[in-house]
């Protein structure tokens, strides 16, 4: 027997319905470029976005097309955001950090029809637009007095767009499970990987952030979104904050200016807001330099790297609560955070500084498990520590345009790459990953694609990366260099000049270091866990 309720499909579209009648007198307010603190309602900006998927309707779109963003956190981003999805097409959020060569690929994998983008990124699409052939037009971010100069043709502006739409364009009918967000992981191994997000599962994962372990959001609420919105959907909270009624306070291309993002939290009255590690640094760094405060600010969320132990503390003297969130581009991306702040007083304060840095319990709806080599499941011990594998209704169950690889090997689970230990309360720590990755202010360098820079020069024998700790950005890359025999010259200046044009700014190393040889295993593979313990006590030069 079936119980006889109503089938509605969770569509994000509902998300509108109802922040429109309910929640429409709540505020977006936004840095940009063209206005320095733009601000309007819920129900203004849902009204715009109705007219601008009445402009996206003119424009030949097939149901499932996908709609690339090129943009910082601001309210016309997040307008693309729901008008995209909402008329049946994939918004494509791209990350505007990664290497030219990389969102070439990534542009014409997902098959990019239109770009959205932020006026600071003209400069980069005039760079890959050529390369992009499938791009329709470039829609710049802005009103026609703001236009940027530039060299391609095929530009339009967006609120000349947005001014031929009708606002009383009607959303389409669609089923739960259509596709409504694309976002590709940053390639660490291999090229990108698209994960394609459904209607259903961002509605669940919107859901879940709102839970009072996880963000616990309200109508009282005001939330930064310093994460950004390239970087998973900023967490979820383009939609999580129209459904709770949350006010909203985007920090636009100021997002790492810790005098900016100041004024924002103490006018606007933040009361939560998410970012990486190295955000809350610069915003740290300036309440120092100024002895300004926080008034309204209550909680945090860090992820996207490992939260060091000196943020927690210095945010808890300004009378804010600093929780720790675990998750991936994979996941939606929530999985775990940390809300033991309401448990302190079960613990010393030694064991309380190692419990609050953990990754956290996991939010419901997401399972988890810690595997053996030999795929035996581990136990919540604290103490065994094994692959992390996970599963839940908004994880993906294999990559966009590709069959189930390694990662979802055992069906119906997802390995995340992470190694873990998970202690009897639930609280999972990560102790090392699979993967050399590195993981820098929140973004992830190949380990791989340095190295194989490093060794593409000529008095280079052999080269390993391996991340090592940093004080603002949770690690940078550290790359060790053995010498060629007839390149006994080599210094660090000419090997970290050898990066430049080759890679992305952000991802060459900070240093260099030179020995006789590096570490091999019976297969001949470098030992990169005896070169972390080799270098355990090395400090990047200041």
């Amino acid at each position: 027997m079936q119980g006889l309720m109503m089938d509605m499909p969770l569509t994000i579209t509902s998300i509108i319905r109802h922040a429109e009648r309910v929640n429409g007198s709540a505020e977006i307010v936004s840095v940009t470029r063209d206005n320095p603190r733009h601000r309007y309602t819920y129900r203004e900006a849902f009204a715009r976005t109705r007219q601008l998927g009445s402009a996206l309707d003119t424009l030949q779109l097939e149901r499932g097309d996908r709609i690339g963003t090129l943009a910082w956190n601001d309210y016309r981003h997040l307008e693309t955001y729901y008008a995209s999805a909402c008329s049946g097409y994939v918004c494509h959020t791209i990350n505007p950090r990664l290497f030219p060569e990389q969102l070439i690929y990534i542009i014409n994998h997902a098959e990019d029809r239109y770009i959205f983008l932020d006026p600071d990124f003209m400069p980069l699409a005039e760079k890959i637009a050529e390369q992009c052939p499938g791009v329709k037009s470039w829609v710049v971010l802005t009103d026609e007095a703001h236009m940027p100069a530039t060299s391609l043709d095929n530009v339009t502006c967006y609120e000349t767009l947005v001014a031929g739409g009708s606002n009383d364009f009607d959303w389409p009918e669609l089923d739960e499970r259509d596709a409504c967000a694309l976002c590709y992981t940053s390639g660490t191994t291999g090229n990108p990987k698209g994960v394609l997000y459904s209607h259903r599962s961002t509605m669940l994962h919107a859901y879940a952030t709102m839970m009072p372990d996880a963000m616990g959001l309200s109508s009282s609420d005001v939330v930064m979104p310093i994460v950004p919105m390239f970087h998973v959907n900023a967490w979820g909270n383009p939609y999580s904050c129209p459904m709770a009624g949350s006010k909203i306070v985007f920090p636009g291309n100021k997002m790492g200016d810790g005098a900016t993002l100041t004024s924002l939290i103490n006018e606007e009255g933040v009361t939560l807001s998410a970012g990486v590690p190295t955000v809350w640094l610069a915003l740290l760094g300036h309440l120092k330099n100024t002895g300004e405060t926080l008034d309204s600010l209550r909680q945090i969320i860090v992820g996207g790297a490992a939260c060091p132990l000196s943020i927690a503390e210095d945010f808890d003297r300004h009378g804010v609560e600093t929780r720790v969130g675990w998750g991936m581009t994979e996941m939606s991306p929530l999985g775990s955070v940390n809300a033991s702040a309401d448990q302190k007083e079960r613990y010393s304060p030694e064991q309380y500084r190692k419990l609050r840095l953990k990754a956290g319990r996991p939010i419901f709806g997401v399972e988890m498990k810690i595997v053996d080599d030999d795929g035996q499941e581990l136990p919540w011990d604290g103490e065994a520590f094994g692959s992390l594998k996970v599963r839940g209704p908004w994880i993906c169950s294999r990559y966009f345009k590709s069959e189930p690889g390694e990662a979802h090997a055992e069906e119906g689970w997802f390995e995340t790459g992470d190694v873990a230990t998970i202690d009897p309360e639930g609280y999972m720590a990560i102790t090392d990953r699979t993967k050399d990755v590195i993981k820098s202010g929140g973004e992830w360098i190949s380990s791989i694609d340095v190295e194989n820079i490093a060794m593409g020069h000529p008095k280079v024998a052999e080269a390993a990366v391996i991340g090592h700790y940093h004080p603002k950005w949770s690690e940078r890359p550290l790359l060790i260099v053995v010498r060629d025999p007839a390149g006994q010259d080599l210094d660090a200046a000419e090997i970290l000049a050898w990066f430049d044009g080759k890679v992305a700014t952000w991802w060459k190393p900070d240093a260099v270091e030179f020995v006789d040889a590096l570490p091999h295993g019976a297969t001949g593979k470098v030992q990169k866990v005896a070169l972390r313990e080799q270098f355990k006590d090395y400090s990047f030069p200041a």
